[in-house]
């Protein structure tokens, strides 16, 4: 229970708090207009927002990145093609 309520309460970036922001307007919107098509979209960026998810998954599509401590150098070897 507390590593869920840990997600929820850090860790708020500028996409996660835009994603909340259209997705409560979103929400409104559709309430006041009576349209349940616009509250369904606006469940799945409040979705995103409260599980810190984007289009591709917890993080999918940001690259990898690796831990300060870990300095691999790799060489790279050349080859001259003629």
């Amino acid at each position: 229970m507390s590593s869920l309520k840990q997600k929820l309460l850090t860790n708020w970036h500028f996409m996660r708090l835009l994603r909340l922001g259209i997705g409560l307007a979103m929400l409104v919107m559709g309430i006041q207009s009576a349209d349940w098509l616009m509250g369904m979209f606006s469940t799945f960026f409040l979705y995103q927002a409260v599980t810190d998810t984007g289009c591709c998954g917890t993080q999918g599509c940001a690259p990898v990145r690796k831990p300060a401590n870990a300095a691999v150098v790799e060489t790279v070897e050349y080859e001259e093609i003629k």
